[in-house]
């Protein structure tokens, strides 16, 4: 069974955007205004890297662990 994908999404204060990374998937380094957008751009963005790694077993989930301060 496919395990969830955790994303790990830090606050940039000085670049007024969300920097989510993950060590679940290598090469996924990404950024967004807000949080919705990166919700709305992670699969894409996922499932064409699990497609260029020749990974056939999708993710259960994706997680998304925020932080800002």
């Amino acid at each position: 069974m496919a395990r969830p994908i955790v994303i790990h999404a830090d606050w940039d204060p000085e670049a007024a955007v969300w920097v989510a990374m993950t060590n679940d998937l290598r090469g996924l380094v990404t950024e967004a205004e807000t949080i919705e957008a990166l919700r709305a751009k992670l699969p894409g963005m996922i499932l064409d890297l699990l497609e260029e790694n020749g990974v056939s077993d999708l993710p259960a989930s994706i997680e998304i662990v925020a932080r800002a301060s």
